[in-house]
């Protein structure tokens, strides 16, 4: 065989062993962190319909109790990917946090909910309330405080706790706390044992940003056409919830869903959506806008800090 023919079979195979290295054959992950929320059915979707695998990316989901942990763990490069809250990111990018934000993934999603017998039946009913939210980093905290401040009230008027998600509702039955602010499908799942929701966060701040899709610097970088192909995947995922809801809720994890027919209301709440339009691009920096207003950033944050240009 002709020497030049033997160079060139070599180099493809060589080129191919690399490429099944790095993309997931046998060597590099994909580490991509989530909450337990529907908020992140799109990565559900996509990997319970084999879409990364598809797309020869090989990866490793990882659950965070709440998006200050999941931000963390990708500073320390303990995660590449992230479905996360708009602003445990936003304070993160503050705090020099090299990641982008590369897709948007939901909006709203989120409620204010109270035990039946509690006798909260207005915000004014709050003051010196036990009210358990995901943490001061949550966007759930953001809004409650937001919520607070419209109706004359602060934070402090409350006796604010943070706790993990999962075990919202049954502190809330058993009446270790008066309330929470928390995200899906917990507001639906408290709903259904008798909990009585006071607002949606759709009322407190409408088509207000909340779940994106975030990838680290280094992660870009190092694999940009891999960024690509996860953000054309989290598309593809938001077209089949769109499409097709009640099957999606039947593709989310069961230690989230405990009841398809309850996930199937929650997940018609609230929109699926995906990329990085100029209109949602001005939602965000609306939205991080307010958070300055209110202190929970010290100062704004320019746009290409905030978004990858590729995407």
């Amino acid at each position: 065989m002709d020497n030049k023919i033997i160079a060139i079979i070599i180099a493809i195979v060589v080129i191919a062993i690399g490429a099944y290295f790095v993309l997931g054959g046998g060597g590099e992950e994909v580490t991509i962190g989530y909450l337990p929320s529907d908020h992140d059915a799109a990565l559900f979707v996509a990997d319970a319909q084999g879409q990364y695998q598809a797309n020869g990316i090989k990866t490793k989901l990882v659950q965070f109790n709440n998006g200050g942990d999941l931000m963390t763990a990708m500073a320390s490069g303990d995660v590449d990917v992230g479905y996360v809250g708009i602003t445990p990111v936003l304070s993160s990018i503050a705090k020099g946090v090299p990641v982008k934000v590369i897709s948007a993934a939901q909006t709203e999603g989120s409620g204010i909910v109270v035990a039946k017998d509690s006798g909260i039946s207005s915000v004014s009913d709050l003051a010196g309330k036990k009210i358990a939210t995901p943490g001061e980093a949550s966007i759930q905290h953001m809004l409650l405080t937001y919520y607070l401040e419209q109706n004359g009230m602060s934070i402090s008027d409350l006796k604010v706790s943070a706790m993990k998600v999962p075990s919202m509702n049954d502190a809330l039955k058993t009446g270790k706390i008066d309330g929470m602010i928390t995200f899906e499908p917990y507001v639906s799942i408290a709903e259904k044992n008798g909990a009585k929701v006071l607002t949606d966060s759709a009322d407190i701040l409408p088509n207000h940003p909340c779940c994106v899709v975030v990838a680290s610097d280094k992660f870009i970088e190092e694999h940009p056409n891999e960024t690509q192909k996860v953000i054309s995947i989290h598309e593809n995922a938001t077209d089949f919830i769109n499409k097709n809801p009640d099957e999606a809720a039947g593709l989310l994890p069961k230690d989230i869903v405990s009841d398809v027919e309850v996930e199937k209301q929650a997940m018609a709440g609230f929109p699926f959506i995906s990329g990085l339009n100029e209109s949602y691009k001005q939602d965000v920096m609306d939205f991080m806008d307010l958070e300055v207003d209110l202190g929970v950033l010290k100062k704004p944050i320019s746009e290409d800090k905030i978004f990858w240009e590729g995407s």
